[in-house]
Formats: structure tokens, C-alpha cells, sequence
């Protein structure tokens, strides 16, 4: 089975291959190469917009198609970014500007009330628009006071997670695909996928 992941996001391409790699009889591909418009994401939900991502890049290019929305939710900001963590310092952002913003956003709020949660929503479409599948991952943590560590990308760098004392970008690669909220969604993708 041909997927094409719907993102041009290289990081994120790369980390849903490295995740899926292994998966028997599936070939995943990135959406370099076709001709798709930019799908503009106005749903108030992850889950949302990766089902719109999904379902309109499938009939663009009459591929099975697996759609990705994610981001960061904090709750001493009732939730923001959310949805809009990818253009919450500005369209087309560096990593270092979206993390610097929410710093400041945090600034004077103490470590109890930095709690925050990443969430990967996935969905896949077939080449008619129908939708096969669904999952969603969450990853729990909290907002580091300064920039840690530099692997990953987006807000990797002030996701502190718990369990393993180090913010995201703290860690190996392989360390965070073992603990990311991709990985989790990714995961429950797979059992669905299989049956």
C-alpha cells in the first residue's frame, strides 16, 4: 500500500517515515512532487484539519493519503497555541521565534502552572475521499523556563517531559520517537491500518 504523507514539513515527513519504516507492504512517501494547493486549516480542532488535509489532498492527487495536524496546548493560556502552534509567532516562524514567544507569554508563571500537552491528530483517506482511519496521540509535560537541548523542531526545545527529566529536544531522535505524541498516534494508526 502506497501512503502519501500530506505535509511538505521535512522534519515532520522524516519523522513519520522513520516511524513507519518496517511497516509491512507500506510504502510512505512525502507530498513533494504532486501538484496540491495549500489546504487552508480553519478547523477549530486538530483532528479537524487533519481530516480536511486528508480527504482534500487525496482528491487532488487520487492517492490513499495520511494527514497530520498537531501542536502544542497550554493551559495557563487556555489551550493556546493549539491549533495555531505552527503560526503563533508569525507565518513561516524558526523554531527559536515560536519558543521565544511562548516564554515570554509565560514569563512569572511558575513551573506547577506550566503544564502543557502535545497532540498529533492523524487521518487517512482513500483516493475517493472516504475516510479509513483515525487516531489521535497526547504526550503530557510542562513548559521549560529557557531553550533546552537541540534536536527537533517547533517547540522540542521548551517541551519538557517528566518521565525522562529532559525536554524533547534534549533527546536522540530514536529517544523522542519512543515518547512523542506522533509515535503514540502513529502507533494506534498501525493496529488500525493492520486489521
Amino acid at each position: 500500500m502506497k501512503l502519501v504523507i500530506a505535509s511538505r514539513n521535512k522534519h515532520k515527513v522524516a519523522e513519520i517515515q522513520t516511524l513507519l519504516a518496517g511497516a509491512p507492504g507500506l510504502t510512505v512517501v512525502s507530498l513533494d512532487g504532486y501538484a496540491v494547493p495549500q489546504i487552508v486549516e480553519d478547523r477549530d480542532a486538530f483532528l479537524g484539519n487533519a481530516l480536511k488535509k486528508a480527504v482534500e489532498t487525496a482528491g487532488y492527487i487520487k492517492e490513499t493519503v495520511l494527514a497530520d495536524d498537531s501542536g502544542l496546548s497550554v493551559d495557563a493560556l487556555n489551550g493556546a497555541p493549539g491549533v495555531y502552534s505552527a503560526r503563533y509567532a508569525g507565518d513561516g516562524a524558526s523554531s527559536a521565534r515560536l519558543c521565544a514567544k511562548l516564554l515570554r507569554e509565560l514569563e512569572g508563571i511558575p513551573a506547577a502552572r506550566r503544564t502543557a500537552r502535545f497532540t498529533a491528530a492523524l487521518a487517512v483517506a482513500a483516493p475517493d475521499g472516504r475516510v479509513l482511519h483515525t487516531a489521535e496521540g497526547i504526550v503530557e509535560g510542562v513548559i521549560a523556563s529557557e531553550i533546552r537541548g537541540v534536536n527537533g523542531f517547533g517547540y522540542d526545545p521548551v517541551f519538557y517531559y517528566p518521565p525522562l527529566k529532559k525536554t524533547f529536544a534534549e533527546m536522540s531522535p530514536a529517544e523522542k520517537n519512543l515518547h512523542s505524541h506522533r509515535y503514540r498516534a502513529l502507533r494506534e494508526l498501525l493496529k488500525k491500518l493492520r486489521n
